[in-house]
């Protein structure tokens, strides 16, 4: 799947997930089928240039967004909302 193919809530979804901590680039391509670099394309041409930079560094380097090198430490979390519709 390419960026042109999601629509407005994906690429919503995307977004989260992409923000969040714990959420790896794996997990991103198996659900919306985007890699990281695809991830990256999309938050280059959504989010404003700062935006952009702030997400890139705060995920960069980041062993919980990838996961060949992420502990067995890490874990799982799970908000009891997540998956609820609002």
């Amino acid at each position: 799947m390419t960026v042109h193919a999601l629509d407005e809530s994906q690429v919503s979804r995307v977004i989260e997930m992409a923000w969040e901590d714990r959420t790896p680039f794996e997990a991103i391509e198996h659900s919306y089928g985007l890699n990281e670099s695809g991830v990256i394309t999309l938050m280059r041409q959504v989010l404003k240039p700062s935006s952009f930079r702030l997400w890139r560094q705060r995920v960069s380097n980041r062993a919980t967004k990838h996961e060949a090198i992420r502990g067995f430490t890490v874990g799982r979390a799970y908000c009891k909302t997540q998956y609820k519709p609002r």
